[in-house]
């Protein structure tokens, strides 16, 4: 164990191959750009959290031709919209601490068993549990139906400015498929304790941060995630250590965002900081999935800040706090995360290459 940490932890400063990384960072950023620039317009940049959420589908089927890139994105897209829909009744609903941890847990365990039946990519079902814990967390301050609107319609705009390509090219591959398969036999024994893991993980995670006093037990349920969409152990080390350095490094981005600088006017955010604010999550999230296959740890870097200033600008809370909490939830969910891949092992190595195919991405 300490051999691997070690060589994941030397393995931090390199970094893979590019394939065409800047198109993809390019459809991601567009997604989110245009959503939430209208709605800073309108005067609404608290709700640019559901728009983000909503977008993030564009991050899948990335290197997959059109017509596949549009039935992957779809099936994310409502990964997405369940978390963000799910997240807005626990807050409309004031259902926190003890309810956020057994329904995310609940649905990290749903969204393992779909997403290995769709062989989604990225693996598992982080982003749907991060969508959740996010949209619960903050007050929900227009109707239900509308902030979930907002990021279904961010959905559908992602996936218009995935598809647009084929107007140019118009290439279509009659009878292409993505690459799903029944939960039968080994496979639905491996998705159970895939899933499994995923319950217990996300669950011990919440429950600590509950127990701590946080006030944001989801992070840590996220961070506890990210671990279980590794292959084996070593990658799910080297997911749980790029997960760490990753967000600290964040941090220190999001400390200089946000503390007050002498030089920055009294009382400026409900304008300009808002709309600097605005512009630095699209900016960092064409930053993220321009590294997102390269290098986990440097996406995170990115990933952190579009987090954090997006879910400041729902609900502004002590920068100081924000950050102190960030820090210790990752490192808490992303330890738990490792401790439970370490303690549940899956049957047979078999069963992982069942589950994760040959198709990965980090």
């Amino acid at each position: 164990m300490t051999n691997v940490f070690l060589r994941h932890l030397r393995a931090l400063h390199s970094l893979g191959p590019a394939n065409n990384d800047h198109l993809s960072a390019l459809r991601v950023a567009v997604s989110v750009a245009v959503p939430s620039l209208a709605l800073l317009v309108l005067g609404r940049p608290d709700l640019i959290i559901y728009a983000v959420f909503g977008a993030l589908t564009g991050m899948y089927g990335r290197s997959e031709p059109h017509q596949l890139r549009l039935t992957h994105q779809a099936q994310a897209a409502l990964v997405l919209l369940s978390g963000v829909g799910v997240g807005v009744f626990l807050s409309v609903n004031h259902l926190h601490s003890w309810w956020l941890v057994g329904v995310e847990a609940v649905l990290a365990g749903a969204g393992s068993v779909f997403s290995d039946r769709v062989n989604l990519k990225p693996n598992g079902p982080f982003f749907g549990i991060l969508a959740l814990g996010a949209c619960a967390s903050v007050p929900t301050t227009v109707p239900w139906f509308a902030a979930l609107l907002i990021a279904a319609a961010s959905a559908a705009f992602s996936m218009v400015v995935g598809f647009g390509g084929w107007i140019r090219g118009r290439t279509w591959q009659p009878g292409a498929a993505r690459s799903a398969r029944p939960l039968n036999g080994p496979r639905r024994q491996a998705a159970i304790i895939h899933a499994a893991r995923y319950i217990l993980a996300v669950g011990a995670a919440g429950a600590i941060g509950v127990l701590s006093g946080s006030g944001h037990p989801h992070w840590a349920m996220a961070a506890a995630a990210v671990p279980l969409a590794g292959a084996d152990l070593p990658s799910s080390v080297h997911r749980g250590l790029h997960r760490m350095v990753g967000t600290f490094l964040g941090l220190v981005i999001v400390a200089v965002v946000l503390f007050p600088a002498p030089w920055a006017p009294q009382g400026w955010f409900p304008g300009a900081q808002a709309a600097a604010l605005a512009v630095l999550v699209i900016v960092f999230q064409f930053t993220t999935e321009l590294f997102v296959t390269r290098h986990y740890g440097l996406a995170m870097v990115s990933f952190t800040p579009v987090i954090l200033l997006m879910t400041q600008l729902a609900a502004p809370a002590d920068p100081y706090v924000l950050i102190m909490e960030r820090a210790v939830e990752t490192v808490v969910g992303a330890v738990i995360g490792i401790l439970v891949i370490v303690l549940v092992r899956r049957r047979t190595l078999k069963a992982v290459g069942l589950l994760q195919g040959p198709l990965r991405r980090t």
